[in-house]
Formats: C-alpha cells, structure tokens, sequence
C-alpha cells in the first residue's frame, strides 16, 4: 500500500528532489547542485560503490545477476524467444547501470535525432544535441570538432588487443564493412575497436565522474538505499516524495521539482503508482488516479542480441587463457602493475555496424564481437577457443511495456519487451545472423577454420533462423521509451519536449524512458546527455 504522507517522518524541504542516482540522476546531481542556492536531494535505492568489481572492468562478470549489484528484474515468458524469461539486469549502486555495464561510448547516428526533431520534438536534432555530448565529455584523443576534453565523462581506447579481433576486422572488411576509427561522428557505419569509459584501466561509473567529486557540497544530500514508494501532489502539482529507508517511512517536500531518473524499468513504475499512468489500469491496482496517461509505461525498446558462436584453432581467445590457472594468475598480476591486459576488458572490444539489407538508409544492425564465448553471463566460459558475433537490431520495430505489477509494495515490474513480435524484426534477425555467416567465411579467417557452434551451419532455412534467433537472443541491456516525449497531439507521450509529465506541473523523467526512439547503438552516453541537456532547461525554466 501507499505511504501515507501524514504518518512518515519528515527529512525537509529541497528545491530539487532527483530519485535515482544512476546515470542520469549522477549528472543532475552534478549540474543542479552547481547553483548554492539550490538544495537538492538525491534517493538511490541501491548502495554505494564500495566493491572491487565494481571498478575493475572485468567486474561485469560478478556484477552482473549478483544481488549486491543487481536488481535482478526478469522478464516475462517472452513469445518471441520460445517462451523463455530473461534476466532483466539494472544496476543497483551509485552510477547505476554504467556500474555494471559494457563500458562503451556511443552516441548513435545523427539521423536518429533528427528522426526525433521531425516528430516535432523541437531542439533534439543532431546539432542541437551534440553540444551535450561534447560538454562533459573527457576524450583521450585531442580535441576536434566531434571530441573534447576536460569534461566529467572520461573516454578511452581499450588497453588490450587481440589478434582474432584484428583477422574478424579484416573479414569485415572484405564482407564491405569498411574500417574506421570512431563510431561518434555521426555516421558510425563501419568497422572499429569501442571506445570505453574508462581512466587508466579502471572503470569510469557516471558516480565516478558527476556524483562522487561533488557531495562535499553543502547544498547536496545523497540518500542510499532507499525504496521511493510515490511522488505526493498538491492537486496537480508534485510537492515531494514518500519513501522507505532502514524500515522507517520517510517524507521530502520539494519547492521546485521532483526528478524522476531512475530509468526506463523503474520511472513508470514510480508514476503508476504515484496515480499517473493509464486510468482504467490504475484503478484496477487499487490506485486512485490523479492524471491519465496512457502512454506511461508503453513504447518499451531493447535492444536483442543474437549470440552465434564460432569455433577457432590456432589463434588465442580468453577461454584458453580463462582455462589455465597460472595464466589467470599472470593476468591478475598484469593488472595489478600495468592496469594492462584481459581484466580491463570490457565485454565487447570491438564493433562493426552495417546495413542488414539495401532497404536501409543508414547502419540498422551492430555486432559485438568478444574474444570468447559462454552459454550466458554469469556463466563460466567454454572449453575450447571461440568467439562471439553478437549482433543486434538498431531500431526494431517490436514495442513493449513496463507496468506495475500486482503484489503490493517492493513486487518486481512486470516487464515484457515482446521481442521479434513483428515480420520486419524477425526478417532483420534472419538477415543479421546471415551476416555474421558472410563475415566469417572471409579469407581473413579461413586460417583458422571457423566452425558454427551455435546455432550451428545446418540451420539454414528461414523460418529456423527465426526459430535459432529466440533461442540464442537476449538483452542487450538498453531499455528505453516507456515515458516518452512527444508533441500535443500524441496520445501515448507522457513527456513535452522539455522533459515535464503532461497534465500536471514540478515533475519531470530524465532518464532514457524518455526517448521516443531508441538510438543506433549503445544507449548509455546517449541517456547522460539528455541528463545534461534536461539540468539546463531546468535552470531556465526556473528564471522563467
């Protein structure tokens, strides 16, 4: 049940209430608090990032499905991938999910925010945006046009190299996928090694670079391990949060506004049951409506990856050297002097984004190429040398929801992505599988005698691969849109252009949940800069 306002101990009055300390709500934290003026409370409900792995990049491996870190969410049977649940990972620490993610710095392609200019979103075209991005941004290379330096946001090139990563590039491209060298000039059509969030080998959470440097100020307070249970209004307008903190219900009133940036999975959950969502669905849970939007919690997209996995002999990959004791000892102790070698890997090294067919205009899938291969994460690796062609869909047409499920206080949300449920996502997976098979033939690799282990070369006919594909797909970890922006005249938009809930006043999502759309690739940088875009229209919202 709800927490009743008038029976919670009050902590007091904040200009700015952000709840959700990950991504976005680190950057807030960071650009709010920036004005003394401004008191602002920040309410995490995970903990703080006081774990090893946390910050050694291979950490991903024990993040990840681990309840320290992990709000280990799942799915729905999904129908798409032969009625099987996945786990659903968000992070549960300070930095959110870019504490527990793939490390890799994307922004996607430019057309993907002028497709959102051109739903009438004004002022999120590519060259309104970029100026964001370029803002915190701290990139090893010098400074151009399209990177700066002396930001927040620390990026830089891997620190280990593998040979079978270099011999796939080169398959790419003599498949057509050209070589280049920075997937974040707009266009990231091409071939490359990821750029990564990291500092000198270790990772580099948005906790890291926002949040953590700043909670001396005075004006700032950061609350962990809280369960916010609803924004409270004054009529219309939000006036502070209730939540739960060490068992004891707790109150927060807010004289300008509160902040929802707990992500794609959480922020629609908090507006349901604070009573903004769909008003038949509301009632229906028990919760009296203050405002019907029934876009809250609709428009969900994911990214699927497609895993094949190639057998190889002659050529090293990290499931020999994961094999071996005393090797696994020698990368530790790599680490441990240089900051070097396989425990600074992130998941993925490498990319390649391609058009699955000539029906697309710009690169509609990506692959993610890893030295290694496994069953699922969290799983131990394979026995014998391989790698993996992950490869997912950029902009699938499939659309989910996320919703408040039933069950009463602390349930886990009812998340169901219906994955592959449209004939153009299903024809993309064919075609992407068929990709990584036209990539691997290539004489770049023959050398090495690749051999089909999953989903294995007898699977041929379509409607297998279609079958091959729900089997072996799984999150990439990008869910977005579920409070998306849109113009007046969109029924389903929960959000204006600048970033305020319709219908009621003092309360914004920034999060990723509001993209209309899903950007072209990794969605983390992406969420960050509508973080530092979202705090700039708040303080000019505040001058009137």
């Amino acid at each position: 049940m709800p927490v009743d306002p008038s029976s919670a101990s009050s902590i007091g009055t904040f200009d700015y209430i952000i709840v959700g300390a990950g991504s976005a709500g680190c950057v807030l934290a960071n650009r709010l608090s920036a004005d003394p003026r401004n008191r602002v409370l920040v309410l995490e409900g995970g903990g703080l990032d006081n774990w090893i792995w946390f910050h050694i990049p291979v950490g991903y491996l024990f993040a990840i499905g681990n309840p320290r870190s992990d709000w280990m969410f799942r799915t729905a049977e999904e129908p798409g991938l032969n009625a099987r649940s996945l786990a659903y990972p968000r992070g549960k620490v300070i930095g959110g999910c870019s504490a527990i993610n793939a490390m890799i710095y994307m922004r996607g392609q430019s057309a993907d925010y002028d497709g959102w200019r051109q739903l009438g979103l004004t002022g999120w075209g590519w060259d309104d945006v970029l100026p964001y991005f370029l803002k915190h941004e701290d990139h090893v290379d010098p400074p151009n046009g399209m990177h700066r330096s002396g930001g927040e946001w620390r990026v830089e090139h891997p620190r280990v190299h593998w040979e079978i990563l270099d011999r796939i590039r080169d398959a790419a491209e003599q498949a057509g996928i050209a070589k280049v060298d920075d997937f974040n000039s707009g266009d990231n059509e091409g071939c490359a090694y990821f750029h990564v969030n990291q500092k000198t080998g270790r990772r580099w959470s948005a906790a890291r670079g926002f949040l953590k440097p700043v909670l001396k100020r005075q004006n700032l307070r950061l609350e962990t391990g809280v369960t916010v249970d609803r924004v409270l209004f004054g009529g219309r307008t939000a006036v502070g949060v209730t939540f739960v903190k060490d068992g004891r219900r707790l109150v927060a009133r807010a004289d300008g506004e509160v902040i929802l940036s707990a992500g794609a999975v959480a922020s629609p959950v908090i507006l349901e049951s604070s009573g903004i969502g769909d008003g038949d669905r509301l009632k229906a849970q028990g919760i009296a409506p203050v405002h019907h939007l029934p876009g809250v919690g609709e428009n969900l997209q994911d990214h699927l990856q497609i895993r094949p996995i190639y057998k190889v002999r002659g050529i090293e990959t990290l499931n020999d050297i994961y094999a071996n004791p005393v090797r696994r000892g020698l990368m530790a102790l790599d680490y441990a002097l240089r900051r070097k070698g396989p425990l600074t890997m992130a998941p993925s090294q490498m990319g390649a984004f391609t058009r699955s067919s000539p029906d697309y205009a710009t690169a509609n899938i990506e692959f993610h190429f890893q030295p290694l291969s496994l069953d699922a994460w969290g799983e131990g690796l394979h026995p014998f040398p391989a790698f993996t062609a992950s490869v997912c869909n950029l902009r699938p047409s499939s659309r989910g929801s996320v919703h408040l499920k039933r069950g009463g206080e602390g349930a886990a949300p009812d998340i169901r992505p219906n994955y592959l449920s449209t004939d153009e996502d299903r024809r993309v997976a064919v075609d992407g599988l068929r990709m990584a098979r036209r990539i691997v033939a290539q004489p770049a690799l023959r050398p090495y005698s690749p051999e089909e282990y999953k989903p294995g070369a007898h699977v041929e006919a379509d409607e297998d691969l279609v079958t091959a594909a729900g089997d072996l797909g799984t999150t990439i970890f990008h869910p977005v849109g579920t409070a998306k922006m849109g113009v007046d005249t969109d029924p389903m938009a929960v959000l204006d252009e600048r970033l305020r809930v319709r219908g009621v006043a003092g309360l914004r999502v920034i999060d990723a949940s509001a993209m209309p759309r899903i950007t072209s690739g990794n969605t983390n940088s992406p969420t960050m800069m509508i973080a530092e875009k979202g705090a700039e229209m708040i303080a000019r919202d505040s001058k009137g």
